[in-house]
């Protein structure tokens, strides 16, 4: 065996350090979310660990040792015996509206360490893992991760780069969401735009159920959630179809190309939001690459094989590969209309 270069060996073992200290940060971000720590702090810090504990109810000797472990990993500010958030840290763990609120990241990377066992059994035998049987509440957790980017981005940049759809939507428009999952998109867009009619469809009745009542919640009355696959959902004549993070998903993205073709008017245009990436490996090696391909490896590609077809695009397929897809149904003009860090924004016509 080759005898190992010490400043290599040091580097590589100083990176696993890190990322085994943001492991094992998993669950206390998470408790310090359910148990309302950062929201707490943000609004009555610089406090001791005591101040904290009496303000959310907590046990001191807990929060002590909390906060010691979160000011080590960076996630709170400590100086002289007292802790706060600093405006960058209230933005990520303490503001749900921040555009870079990453507390759904911490809930999605729970749900696929749950998960292991069954993917692990997979990568055996080949076969899928649908998504319905991903282990805990991994569609919540999923929704939760996105909702920054969706509240931030599609009524306020995403839709108006679309060419002529904004006015559509303003008259009133027919829409699709195709993989609605819990209803989010379809919820922010029939908010936005009260004259237009908004359909969710997702082929998770639970999930489904959960956008009804969302929508429910909200007191909308211009849209409505139907269980419905991508390749053969009920309807038709829409202006705008949408799918949001959920095409690498399918496990036929080419017949729901082509079904959203047939499903649209001959004007009507089909925005498909994915996650960000270049069309190689060597593009996607950097920290959104491996967060997109971790998540791939553990949810994207088992959902995608659990169904008809599983071609298995996978959450990193890139621009080119899902403008094949995209082309594959009939269309005939694929552009990148807008992106974010995390997504870039396909229109197709």
């Amino acid at each position: 065996m080759t005898q190992p270069d010490e400043t290599i060996l040091n580097e590589l073992v100083t990176r696993v350090l890190g990322d085994l200290g943001g492991a094992v940060s998993v669950p206390l971000v998470r408790i310090g979310d359910a148990l309302g720590l950062y929201r707490t702090l943000a609004r009555i810090g610089p406090v001791d660990a005591d101040a904290l504990a009496e303000a959310a109810g907590c046990a001191p000797r807990y929060l002590r040792e909390w906060l010691a472990a979160q000011a080590a990993s960076g996630y709170v500010h400590h100086e002289a015996g007292r802790f706060s958030l600093t405006p960058e840290q209230a933005l990520v763990f303490a503001e749900p509206d921040s555009p870079v609120n990453l507390i759904g990241a911490f809930d999605t990377a729970a749900a696929m360490a749950e998960n292991q066992a069954k993917v692990q059994a997979a990568f055996t035998t080949g076969r899928g893992v649908a998504w319905g049987d991903q282990a805990g509440c991994m569609f919540c957790a999923v929704a939760r991760l996105f909702r920054p980017g969706y509240v931030n981005a599609l009524v306020q940049d995403w839709l108006p780069a679309l060419d002529g759809v904004l006015d559509k939507l303003k008259a009133g428009a027919a829409v699709a969401d195709v993989g609605c999952g819990h209803g989010l998109s379809t919820i922010l867009m029939a908010q936005a735009f009260p004259a237009s009619r908004f359909t969710g469809y997702d082929f998770h009745p639970a999930s489904i159920a959960a956008a009804t009542a969302h929508a429910r919640a909200h007191g909308l009355t211009n849209l409505r959630f139907e269980v419905g696959r991508a390749q053969d959902f009920d309807g038709g004549g829409f202006d705008l179809i949408t799918c949001f993070d959920c095409l690498h998903d399918m496990g036929d993205p080419e017949a729901a190309a082509a079904h959203i073709r047939r499903a649209l008017k001959d004007d009507g245009t089909w925005m498909v939001v994915e996650p960000m990436a270049g069309d190689r490996l060597e593009d996607n090696l950097n920290p959104v690459g491996r967060l997109y391909y971790s998540a791939s490896t553990m949810i994207c590609v088992p959902t995608s094989l659990a169904q008809e077809t599983g071609l298995a695009l996978g959450a990193q397929a890139g621009e080119r590969r899902l403008a094949e897809v995209i082309r594959s149904g009939g269309f005939t003009r694929v552009r990148r209309a807008a992106q974010t860090p995390l997504n870039m924004v396909l229109e197709a016509t």
